[in-house]
């Protein structure tokens, strides 16, 4: 059957329009330059990481050949002194840092930006750009601040085809993994949080994604842009890739490139890495990294309760993982709350679940440990597996277990795991998706034709060895429970385990089912139904069309909405899964 999945969602936007190009850009700022009416115009354009500063540089030195360029690296502190201050958070773990408390000052000369102050001062030009990472900091008195935006998924296929560095560093050469790290636990947090102080002082922001194809909205329009979309159900930019288990199904329901080896893993919904889409008046979509909404309406995103547990942070995360056709995910565990809080200055852990969206005959997990293991035995033997390369007798440790589509398997964290070939998981769980600790990954190479990082030392640090075959069957699968019913629909309670912040619903409807977010954010995915409807009962925002297998957000502010069949699937079975985080109990998982 033809995909129906919508790959480019976008929020349309109406009364702006998008400047697209770098000549409309151009002329923009120069029409609002010269409304300064001044003798001497700064312009600031801050950066974040990944952006192409030389685009920038060579473009606005072009279109103002009198403006005096200052690029913002020249105020940085020697590369090795930077180095040395970052070391604590990126550490010589292969995989893992720690979360790094810098701000974008720590990494400044101030007294080349006070020189650079000065000599912007002096200066005897009418215009003087400073631009990159940091320009705000020199040009703190800008007449003009833009800021140029990258999602973080742009910023990693910039790494890999060895575009970029890491900020203030010159490694555009080192190993993938090594760039990613740095970023996660040093460079974003830092860049994260400067952004967050300019966001009310933006004049203009830029979408740099496409290289030498920028687009550009006031701040005007990017604030009016972000309300709609917190008062509205909304998806995100999805993105997909490649890994050495990866399957074929996600090339035939989402309708990727055919010719690729595999698609591995589908990011429907993780905020800190994927996108919104704009789409404005005159046509011309603008993205932006979703992260950005929760910055800016984190209550109205969230919900109070949510926002004061865990700050301006999105805590679900929906993925796809993929291994129809393929293999095994690696045998693995996720840290405990205490350990990854200590080791990595996380203020919660992964727990998780697989749901089921698709299984062949046979399909399996490996979930939980055997009755009577010895948990001395069991580590040497993977240890032995590690060093001296040969294999792992994982069903003699590991329990395995049948699974069907639309089965739900509940993954607390410290609880051994993995799914196996020929499934798709609709993955749910909490957002701090890096921390996966690998304690066999089957022998195989990554696709770089690596081995791929084992993390053993922490893994045997974290496993639960109580959880074993009759306490995983009797806690952890398909703990499903009928909850209520109408007419035409049921809802059952999912999950996650109790030890998690997160409930999960599953709403199987011929007709309209009634939604409320009750003040608390709603991630939702059509797991079953060709199409579905989402609506208000006020007439508060626009009929919002689902396809299958599409994650959706719902703000808390939307409050009461409905989803029903729609399209090719009125009157048929349709079929929802719900996350939202539990509210009782909560505690504060900030970490300042």
């Amino acid at each position: 059957m033809k995909s129906n999945f919508d790959k480019f969602p976008a929020v349309k936007i109406k009364g702006h329009n998008c400047f697209a190009g770098w000549k409309n850009i151009t002329d923009a700022l120069q029409n609002t330059i010269s409304e300064k009416q001044s003798n001497k115009v700064v312009v600031a354009i801050e950066c974040y990481h990944g952006v192409y500063t030389n685009e920038i540089q060579t473009t606005l030195h072009n279109a103002f050949v009198n403006a005096e360029m200052i690029d913002s690296i020249s105020a940085f502190k020697a590369s090795d002194e930077i180095e040395k201050m970052v070391y604590p958070f990126v550490t010589d773990d292969p995989v893992f840092g720690y979360m790094a408390p810098l701000n974008i000052e720590d990494f400044f000369d101030f007294s080349t930006i006070l020189s650079t102050q000065n000599k912007i001062a002096a200066s005897e030009n009418e215009l003087v750009i400073v631009y990159g990472i940091g320009a705000s900091l020199i040009a703190d008195k800008a007449d003009l601040l833009l800021y140029a935006d990258m999602p973080r998924w742009e910023i990693q296929l910039r790494f890999r085809n060895n575009n970029i560095s890491n900020m203030a560093a010159e490694n555009a050469d080192a190993e993938f993994s090594y760039q990613y790290k740095r970023s996660f636990f040093v460079d974003w947090r830092v860049l994260d949080r400067y952004k967050k102080t300019l966001m009310g002082k933006w004049h203009f922001v830029l979408d740099t994604t496409i290289a030498d194809q920028p687009k550009m909205i006031t701040t005007a329009a990017f604030a009016d842009a972000l309300e709609r979309s917190v008062h509205q159900p909304f998806r995100l930019v999805p993105f997909f890739d490649p890994g050495p288990w990866g399957g074929q199904w996600l090339k035939e329901v989402i309708n990727l490139d055919r010719s690729a080896q595999n698609y591995a893993w589908g990011f429907d919904c993780v905020p800190e890495e994927n996108s919104l889409l704009f789409e404005f008046d005159n046509n011309i979509n603008f993205e932006t990294p979703s992260i950005n909404l929760v910055f800016v309406k984190p209550k109205e995103l969230l919900g109070k309760k949510v926002y004061e547990s865990f700050g301006d942070e999105f805590p679900i995360r929906f993925d796809f993982l993929d291994t129809i056709d393929g293999g095994n995910l690696s045998l693995q565990v996720h840290p405990l709350k205490e350990y990854i809080r200590e080791k990595f200055g996380m203020a919660y852990t992964q727990d998780e679940s697989y749901y089921i969206l698709d299984a062949k005959d046979n399909a399996f997990v490996y979930l939980g440990l055997k009755e009577n293991i010895v948990p001395e035995k069991m580590i040497s033997a993977l240890q032995t597996a590690q060093d001296e390369g040969v294999d792992f007798e994982a069903e003699k440790y590991v329990e395995k277990w049948t699974v069907k589509k639309h089965d739900h398997i509940l993954i607390p964290s410290g609880t051994v795991h993995c799914s196996g070939a020929d499934t798709v998981v609709l993955e749910i769980s909490a957002t701090p998706y890096i921390f996966t600790f690998k304690l066999w990954d089957w022998g195989r190479m990554g696709l770089d034709g690596k081995p791929r990082p084992i993390s053993l030392a922490h893994g045997k640090e974290v496993i639960k060895w109580d959880r074993t075959t009759q306490w995983t069957k009797e806690n952890i699968i398909n703990h499903i429970e009928k909850i209520a019913e109408g007419d035409g629909w049921f809802e059952e309670r999912t999950g996650l385990d109790a030890t998690s912040f997160i409930e999960t619903r599953r709403h199987w409807f011929t007709k309209k089912v009634e939604h409320n977010t009750n003040g608390v954010v709603n991630v939702l995915n059509l797991i079953d139904g060709r199409e579905a409807i989402v609506e208000s009962p006020t007439n508060a925002f626009e009929p919002f069309i689902v396809h299958y297998a599409e994650t959706f957000i719902v703000p808390a502010i939307v409050g009461a909405y409905t989803v029903r069949p729609h399209g090719e699937s009125e009157g048929k079975q349709c079929a929802t899964m719900k996350a939202f985080v539990r509210t009782e109990n909560l505690i504060d998982y900030r970490i300042n």
